[in-house]
């Protein structure tokens, strides 16, 4: 899970192109890739919002067990990437070494993010893993490019998600990068703001305290974007299923602590 703490930067890795073993490794993955793609597939992409004019049409059921086969190869990730075709992309999400992944890496790969897919999919399986993910969230929250500071907010939720030990602090100074975004009218940055104020505000309940009081800021606001994600947010956050479940979580909490405590 990511650290607390930014962390030093690494040199990145580059991928070793005149390995002959790693060059015929990329050539069976393509091969693989090819022999699993569909024409119905790659006709479909354009229905969710995915160029296809450098994808080949594997479903991601397919893609994910590919992955699964592979094991985990940062190397390998890292020439899969060189490739420019979307389904390698894809995979390097899953078969590269969050440990091995550099800050210089991440930035260079979030530019050339192109659809939220790939986007969405890296943060949730890659970026929210590695010691730079939340010193990310921070560096790419004010960057012009729609889909760079879309993988900020992406990147947020899904560390909201899957980082069970961070403090509440990093989420809070998130909450404040939100409502500094809420009023960009781009359709995947609005969107992945409304997914980092649901996803902190289901966390616990001091953070859905935070996370309704920000909503119901936005909703009052004169940005029509912003009252989009407030509604949007508080849809969700109101729900009673998630009301109940933070209760719970809260009560347990209380009774696990040491006696006395507050």
């Amino acid at each position: 899970m990511p650290a607390k703490t930014k962390p030093a930067s690494k040199k990145p890795t580059p991928p070793k192109e005149n390995d002959p073993i790693l060059r015929d490794d990329v050539e069976a993955v393509m091969e693989s890739l090819r022999r699993l793609a569909s024409k119905s597939v790659l006709e479909g992409m354009a229905r969710y919002g995915i160029p296809s004019d450098h994808a080949l049409g594997v479903s991601v059921a397919n893609m994910q067990k590919l992955a699964k086969s592979l094991g985990k190869n940062h190397e390998l990730a890292l020439a899969l990437w060189e490739t420019g075709v979307y389904e390698a992309r894809f995979l390097t999400s899953f078969i590269d070494d969050p440990s091995q992944v550099t800050s210089k890496q991440m930035d260079q790969w979030c530019l050339a993010f192109d659809n939220w897919a790939i986007c969405d999919t890296l943060c949730f399986h890659l970026f929210d893993r590695t010691p730079f993910a939340f010193a990310k969230v921070q560096q790419w929250a004010s960057h012009p490019g729609e889909f760079v500071k879309r993988t900020s907010f992406a990147l947020l939720a899904c560390l909201a998600l899957h980082d069970k030990t961070a403090a509440d602090k990093p989420f809070q100074d998130g909450l404040a990068l939100c409502e500094q975004a809420a009023d960009d009218e781009r359709n995947f940055v609005k969107k992945g703001v409304s997914w980092a104020v649901r996803a902190i505000g289901r966390r616990n309940a001091d953070l859905h305290a935070l996370a309704i009081d920000l909503s119901l800021r936005l909703f009052e606001s004169s940005s029509a974007t912003a009252r989009w994600i407030g509604k949007d947010a508080l849809k969700d956050l109101q729900k009673a299923a998630v009301i109940n479940k933070l209760s719970a979580k809260k009560a347990t909490a209380r009774k696990k602590s040491p006696k006395g405590s507050s």
